[in-house]
């Protein structure tokens, strides 16, 4: 399995991503492959760059990549 990780000051490298059906509590996501966590966070930062485009989004509101990390995991 795999996540994407997102660096934070306070706790470090934490998995930030979660899948939420309607009415669950929020669960950490992870990926069957290091392919499907790459494309997953290459749709965020494309989503999030596009809105800065659109001006819904203030452009020092975006995301460094570098923030992000991939790593495999075990269950």
């Amino acid at each position: 399995m795999w996540e994407v990780q997102h660096f934070t000051l306070c706790e470090g490298w934490i998995n930030c991503w979660t899948d939420q059906e309607a009415g669950a509590d929020a669960e950490p996501q992870t990926f069957a492959t290091r392919k499907d966590a790459e494309e997953e966070l290459a749709y965020f930062l494309r989503e999030i760059a596009e809105e800065i485009e659109r001006g819904e989004r203030d452009p020092d509101m975006g995301y460094d990549p570098e923030e992000y990390r991939i790593v495999q995991v075990t269950p």
